[in-house]
């Protein structure tokens, strides 16, 4: 159960904003009579009983209700409406720039709360109205790619189109759906991925509510002041009703918002209830609890996804065309397009997808090509980069395809052909014929947290596994990663001049991206990350990143990962809650360098139950030295086969990370030691044959399954003296150095230096 101090926060909250609000409708109705029913009497009772219990300390359960909330709402759009009238005017000019016949939308979820399925079912509902009949197995526009199949989550930014004849409209409606990350890791894709949207759609299941992953996009969209949406999906739900009714998702979600800095406006969010798996949608509460109990079968029309298609509609601003001015002709309107995405076809070349803040282009006209540091002055006197666009397209679904109109236009989001080679993520993309007089704004880029280095791979095994070989191909693909993964950044190593420094924003960005390039036949070497530090301008002390880590686990495991983060990782515990399914929720502050190595870690203590997000909070002073003694390991020293009666003896000594029958050579890390320290074995030898006999059968050996790791695992469990060999085929750990002799030597150096630091610091 929540804490007394916990659950009278909100309802001092909703009470204060009753207050307020009720204040503003009070002048609202001494200038207007006929406005005196926009509040009921019994809602005025209950905003009289709410405030008086707040002051009292006793919580009200009135607070909790649904209907108070819904009552909060109604009296700020009343008082709205008021300040709208008086301002009518000033909206005029604004009204004729919006593009009314365009919604541009995020998607924001937690990794299994729906996203996909409601996706796929907007899909479906559109096709519907034009063609009168739903496409079946169409391929979703969430799940694209094998990595975001198998992980289950968001890698990479992209946008479907919707095209929708609304409820009592001809004209046709067209809805661009913007699928958006939710871990912190991608932070670039979310920040550029939002300049070309008006609204945020956050999809919440009602049984767990407001989770962490959705709290990076959601902030990030509520400061850029992005009207939101709220779905209260998985509504069928067994547990799902029970706290829809006791208000506890809404004060949940009111938490949510008020913590990330929501303005009273974007408070007012609208609420649909839904199933996307059922294919329903509804405004109305009680419908939905009609639905969910069996009461009322839902049709067609009135509880289709259509009402979310139409909420979206009503509730998501239109596009306002932006007002620029050309260098040649300032009267006339130009074309001007951020970059928003960049790639590469084989058949139509580069290409470029962003939304179109001004003007409109046509698949004959010729584009310049403005980078996004450009002064106005080196735009007049430089020679920009030109090419002629060779096609215009949208997606819909997963496919691409060509736009029907020959003219794009002003607020829509469009993929552009043929525009020159050298643009980049953030560039500015204009006609050659008229261009603007700037170069668009478009966000900074977020300062990488984490560095490692990546070569070719330098093991006994090179070039067995893999095509891909050569270090030369190993940087070049690594810039071009870079290419359209603005957050990454690439430099040469100073220590090594076959590898190349990766600076990224955390372990599972750099993951994804070591698991791409395997899956494609490189063969990489992959040395231990790096926590990127910074000096304070001011002070002058050296800083480092800080985390907000939110786990969600099993009661009984809460002792162990409190005991976990809090010790050698200097963590601090901010918040622990219990909930009714017996489970515990953690909060904590924690240095980056203490998060590596932690995923596998937990997930081995609490058997697979925790659920760990985190999320960059700010760069803190540094936290000195982090973790006990590292983990040994078992270390082969020998080359061939592993023997199953080397391992049975092995086995007894730590656990296995190799079975029979595979590969392993001198120096690969085989398993991981009981004790401290790292121990060689031989894990080749195999039993003598001799042809003594005895009446003792043979023993039957038995050894327990070698444990396996993802490379995100292995990326914060290996040591400082050890690196990764990444191919097609396998994932190994070993040790940076071969030779055991030059080991111990190395290890004998290294101990004698942190002796010195630790002498030097008292």
């Amino acid at each position: 159960m929540l804490s007394i101090r916990k659950a009278l926060v909100p309802k001092l909250r909703l009470a204060s904003r009753a207050v307020n609000k009720a204040a503003l409708t009070s002048i609202h109705l001494n200038h207007t009579k006929n406005e005196a029913s926009c509040i009921p009497s019994s809602n005025k009772s209950i905003m009289h009983r709410c405030f008086t219990s707040s002051i009292s300390s006793k919580p009200s359960n009135a607070l909790l209700s649904p209907s108070f909330i819904n009552m909060n709402r109604r009296i700020t759009m009343c008082t709205r409406a008021f300040s709208a009238e008086t301002s009518d005017d000033t909206h005029t000019q604004e009204d004729l720039r919006k593009v009314h016949h365009i919604r541009n939308v995020a998607i924001v979820a937690h990794v299994d709360h729906g996203k996909t399925t409601i996706v796929d079912e907007l899909l479906r509902c559109a096709s519907e109205t034009i063609s009168g009949k739903a496409k079946q197995n169409e391929t979703l526009v969430m799940d694209c790619g094998d990595l975001e199949r198998e992980r289950g989550i968001t890698i990479t930014s992209k946008v479907t189109r919707l095209d929708y004849h609304h409820i009592g409209s001809d004209e046709m409606k067209t809805i661009n759906v913007v699928d958006t990350p939710g871990h912190a890791d991608f932070a670039g894709e979310v920040d550029r991925i939002l300049t070309m949207i008006d609204g945020v759609c956050l999809v919440v299941d009602a049984a767990e509510g407001a989770m962490a992953q959705t709290k990076y996009v959601l902030s990030r969209a509520l400061k850029m002041g992005l009207k939101p949406i709220v779905i209260l999906n998985k509504c069928d739900k067994d547990d799902a009703w029970g706290r829809i009714e006791d208000g506890e998702v809404e004060v949940e979600l009111l938490e949510t918002f008020d913590s990330l800095g929501a303005n009273d406006e974007q408070m007012d969010y609208v609420t649909v209830y839904a199933s996307g798996k059922s294919g329903w949608a509804t405004l109305d509460m009680d419908v939905a609890r009609k639905i969910t109990t069996g009461e009322m079968k839902f049709d067609g029309t009135e509880t289709s996804m259509r009402v979310l298609l139409d909420t979206i509609l009503d509730n998501i601003p239109a596009p306002v065309i932006a007002s620029n001015k050309g260098i040649y002709d300032p009267d006339q309107e130009p074309f001007a397009m951020a970059a928003t995405t960049v790639g590469r076809d084989n058949f139509l070349g580069r290409l470029c997808t962003g939304r179109i803040e001004s003007g409109s282009i046509s698949k004959i006209d010729a584009v310049a090509l403005i980078p996004r540091d450009m002064t106005p002055d080196g735009i007049k006197n430089a020679t920009l980069a030109s090419s002629n666009i060779t096609g215009m397209f949208v997606n819909r679904g997963v496919l691409r395809t060509e736009l029907e109109s020959l003219v794009a236009c002003a607020g829509d989001i469009v993929t552009l052909a043929g525009v020159p080679d050298s643009i980049a993520v953030g560039d500015t993309l204009t006609l050659k014929s008229n261009p603007i007089d700037h170069a668009l704004n478009t966000p900074p880029i977020n300062p990488p947290t984490i560095s490692m280095e990546i070569g070719a791979n330098t093991s006994p095994m090179a070039g067995m596994e893999g095509t891909i070989v050569a270090s030369a191909r190993v940087r070049e693909r690594l810039y071009s990663e870079t290419d359209n993964n603005v957050t990454l950044s690439v430099t040469k190593s100073e220590t090594d001049a076959e590898r190349s420094v990766v600076h990224a924003r955390g372990e599972l960005q750099l993951g994804i991206l070591i698991e791409q390039m395997r899956r494609e036949g490189f063969e990489l070497t992959v040395s231990p990350p790096k926590i990127i530090t910074t000096k304070c301008e001011l002070t002058g002390q050296e800083l480092e990143p800080f985390e907000e880590v939110t786990i969600d686990v099993e009661s009984e495991y809460s002792g162990t990962i409190i005991e976990a983060l809090t010790g050698g990782r200097k963590g601090l515990l901010l918040e622990m809650s219990d909930s009714a399914d017996g489970k515990t929720r953690l909060i904590f502050e924690v240095p980056s360098r203490g998060l590596l190595g932690f995923q596998s870690e937990v997930a081995t203590a609490t058997k697979g139950t925790a659920v760990v997000n985190h999320l960059f909070l700010e760069n803190r002073e540094y936290a000195g030295h982090i973790g006990g003694v590292e983990k040994g390991k078992l270390i082969s020293n020998d080359n061939g086969k592993a023997n199953l009666y080397s391992l049975a003896n092995i086995a007894k000594r730590g656990e296995l990370f190799v079975g029979p029958g595979e590969i392993v050579y001198s120096g690969m890390v085989i398993g991981e030691n009981s004790r401290a320290g790292d121990l060689e074995v031989n894990s080749v030898r195999a039993k003598e044959t001799t042809n003594m006999r005895t009446q003792n059968k043979e023993e039957k050996m038995v050894i327990p399954p070698p444990k396996r790791f993802s490379i995100e695992e292995l990326i914060g469990y290996m040591n400082e003296d050890e690196v990764l060999e990444v191919t097609p085929k396998a994932v190994r750990l070993r040790k940076a150095e071969l030779d055991p002799k030059t080991r111990e030597r190395l290890a004998r150096t290294r101990k004698k230096q942190m002796m010195a630091a630790q002498k030097s610091k008292k």
